[in-house]
């Protein structure tokens, strides 16, 4: 009988085939099947399974997710920081250099010369460099600058060559190359190192979060396992299931790993934001601010202004420098040599001071002296010194950044492959602890 059926059943249309299937349901015995013990086991292993498979897809995208962020800090985002501050760095040296170079008269002496064609090859040289960014979206700034450069250092030519010549028109060349420099190169430039810096920013602010969708998944699937368990030792008077219990185990060991390895990861990238990045952002400005002083300087003896501009200029500068100085973190990286420099500050200011009382008396060669002299107590050599300790002060910072970050980046190195092993394996002993029960409805 069953065979003629099947034979009518191949002669008909798979339509019409299933049409006649569905006739011959009982929806009574669907309802019933429903309410059966083999189609509960069914319904909770395949959620069971669900959830195994979901919370090692959750937690291993996240971390991959995390851990690429980290990589890309490391590979791209930090010296794209870097680049930038150094930019912002060269352009505020050759600005004040420039400076110094003309208090001499005549031809310049060849060190001071070197130093600003050091700082404008290490301008154009970030420039090059961040050029190859394909995906950099401060192009107009980079674009800005490297216009702007070239007049720049045409001004400083223009007003060299007529002070070797004796013109006083060289000295209005250099304001308003300092000019150019102060109110369009130098705000590009820092728009540009403030960009890259917050992008750091955001990657740290981001990856000290908890991942909860990574957290809250398997933490639902262990009560699931749980809930499961007490049901079936209820419903078939069992009090443990091995491969549930096993299943159960293995999500509370992928749940411990990504909490002890996330924190582990934050933790380090905390340092590396307190240690390195932070502190960097510090130093960056105080050496900025350093040379825009020294520029504010260099260009009221130039101009032997008496109108006090370029003396606000320096006193704001340096006062947001002692500022910055005496608040820098103790435990942070060169705490000790960036404290000493506030010493250095002081010295400097002293020596301000006597460049213009000397001017004021109308000395000023004098004044020259103290200012590009090479004494230990004279301005030149307190600029000099300042700008070491902040250099070195920020190569620290910036290798503690680099080091803090990379230890948060191994810290997830196999959670993501080692969640999809443990979730994959979670759901095979969970197949594996309901068969059994299946299987005796057979």
């Amino acid at each position: 009988m069953a065979r003629i059926e099947q034979e009518r059943l191949d002669e008909l249309t798979p339509r019409s085939a299933a049409a006649l299937v569905r006739e011959r349901l009982d929806a009574g015995d669907l309802r019933a099947f429903a309410r059966s013990s083999p189609a509960k086991l069914v319904a909770i292993g395949l959620l069971l399974l669900g959830l195994c498979v979901a919370a090692g897809g959750v937690t291993a995208t996240a971390v991959a997710d995390r851990q690429q962020a980290l990589d890309s800090l490391l590979e791209q985002a930090e010296p794209d920081a870097y680049s930038a501050q150094r930019l912002y760095t060269a352009l505020s040296v050759a600005d004040a250099s420039a400076g110094t170079a003309f208090i001499s008269g005549g031809l310049e002496p060849k060190p001071v010369r070197d130093r600003y064609n050091q700082a404008i090859g290490e301008a154009s040289a970030e420039l090059v460099t961040q050029s190859n960014r394909a995906d950099d979206a401060d192009t107009h700034l980079r674009t800005g600058i490297a216009t702007g450069l070239p007049v720049y250092t045409g001004l400083i030519e223009t007003a060299r060559a007529n002070n070797r010549a004796g013109q006083p028109v060289g000295a209005a060349y250099l304001s308003e190359a300092s000019n150019l420099m102060q109110t369009t190169l130098l705000p590009m430039a820092q728009e540009l190192q403030e960009h890259r810096s917050s992008a750091i920013a955001d990657i740290q602010r981001n990856h000290v979060r908890p991942p909860w969708p990574a957290i809250v998944l398997p933490l639902l699937t262990v009560a699931a396992l749980l809930a499961a368990q007490w049901y079936l030792a209820r419903r078939w008077h069992r009090v443990l299931n091995p491969g549930l219990v096993m299943a159960t185990a293995t999500m509370m060991a992928l749940l411990s790993w990504t909490v002890i390895a996330g924190v582990v990861s934050a933790v380090s990238t905390t340092h590396a934001r307190d240690d390195g990045s932070d502190p960097t952002a510090t130093l960056t400005e105080s050496r900025i601010l350093a040379q825009q002083a020294r520029a504010a300087e260099t260009l009221k003896l130039v101009r032997r202004d008496t109108s006090g501009d370029y003396d606000r200029t320096y006193d704001e500068a340096t006062d947001r420098l002692r500022t910055l100085l005496g608040g820098y973190p103790p435990n942070a990286p060169a705490a000790a040599e960036i404290g000493d420099a506030l010493a250095v500050v002081d010295r400097w200011r002293t020596a301000h001071q006597r460049m213009n009382e000397a001017l004021g008396r109308g000395d000023f060669i004098g004044a020259s002296q103290v200012a590009t002299g090479r004494g230990a107590n004279e301005a030149s050599a307190q600029v000099d010194s300042l700008d070491r300790a902040l250099g070195a002060g920020i190569a620290r910072t910036r290798d503690a950044l680099r080091t803090d970050t990379a230890r948060a980046s191994r810290a997830l190195d196999l959670l993501s492959p080692g969640a999809l092993v443990l979730a994959t394996a979670a759901a095979v002993l969970v197949a594996a602890g309901l068969w059994p029960r299946l299987r005796e409805y057979r």
